[in-house]
């Protein structure tokens, strides 16, 4: 089927079927501009706890889908590939947490969102990369706290604010693998960019950059800056798209993974993006697919989903 039928037929069933396409940032510019709703982890929690549509078509991983059905038990949750996973909520098994738990007693945990089902119902708290600062920090200064599973959002939250959360060792794979030699080399080229980059990001390089943020933060300081006109991206490239969109005139360059191929003057070639290979599993064909059949559904058995719910909301009423 043509890109063109495709849109048309993806339009057509969301309309009969009272569905909403919810899309991340990370997605591919096709899914983005279909979308119904673009967001971060934060914004698609929220949106899909305001949402009336029958069924909810989740572009994105499959713990966003879990999130998702967690919130609305009542409402169908697709989404367009199963196999859409994440390296970072794989890292950390609900049985692995319930060790390091019974190691720390006194201890309260909080998850990032990028955890499954399973995890998120043993944990307190639940954070995404746009609001464990702000929760962290209303915490009372001599609680004991567990965060996980990634290490170097938690290692950010710890060096910003003088805690010591204990802190499970895990990374986005995506985050992880930016080249630090690189963006010292894109620095010395655009020396009058300003340097954007995801608090998943190794500390070394969140100690280059002039902005550290989640992907709505980072959007919204590229919407809220005329002035600025160069910016070096170090987050999943997919952001790119949003905000060439939001600000055309402006030039965003993407810093590269380690593994990338730099020219001869040793900047990186213009095509080595860092993408996540699960978010760029889903297609518009996979997404027609799964809603004309209702196919791919996030299922989350009640008891599961009754623990996990509560340390989302305890995130929502904090954020």
């Amino acid at each position: 089927m043509e890109k063109e039928q495709l849109i048309s037929e993806i339009n057509r069933l969301r309309r009969e079927k009272n569905a909403v396409i919810m899309a991340h940032y990370y997605q591919i510019p096709d899914i983005q501009d279909i979308a119904d709703f673009i967001g971060d982890s934060l914004a698609l929690a929220r949106q899909a706890a305001q949402t009336d549509a029958s069924v909810i078509v989740l572009c994105g991983v499959h713990f966003m889908g879990e999130t998702a059905k967690i919130i609305c038990p009542d409402k169908k949750v697709l989404v367009p590939d199963m196999n859409a996973g994440c390296s970072l909520a794989d890292s950390c098994k609900a049985e692995d947490l319930t060790l390091w738990k019974k190691e720390h007693p006194d201890y309260k945990v909080i998850s990032y969102v990028n955890t499954s089902a399973a995890v998120k119902a043993l944990t307190d708290i639940v954070v995404t990369s746009g609001n464990a600062l702000k929760i962290v920090n209303k915490l009372p200064e001599n609680e004991k706290l567990l965060f996980g599973p990634d290490r170097n959002l938690g290692n950010y939250i710890n060096s910003i604010t003088g805690r010591q959360m204990e802190l499970w060792n895990g990374a986005c794979h995506v985050h992880s693998r930016f080249s630090v030699e690189a963006l010292i080399s894109l620095k010395n080229k655009y020396s009058d960019a300003k340097v954007l980059a995801h608090p998943e990001c190794k500390q070394v390089l969140l100690q280059l950059a002039d902005v550290v943020g989640s992907t709505q933060a980072l959007l919204g300081y590229v919407k809220n800056h005329p002035e600025q006109n160069t910016f070096i991206i170090a987050t999943e490239s997919g952001i790119l798209h949003k905000m060439q969109q939001a600000c055309p005139e402006k030039q965003f360059i993407p810093v590269p993974p380690e593994a990338s191929e730099l020219t001869e003057n040793g900047t990186p070639l213009p095509c080595a993006c860092n993408e996540c290979e699960y978010m760029r599993l889903n297609t518009l064909e996979k997404l027609y697919r799964c809603l004309k059949d209702e196919t791919n559904e996030i299922m989350v058995d009640e008891d599961t989903a009754r623990l996990a719910l509560l340390p989302i909301q305890r995130m929502l009423q904090m954020s």
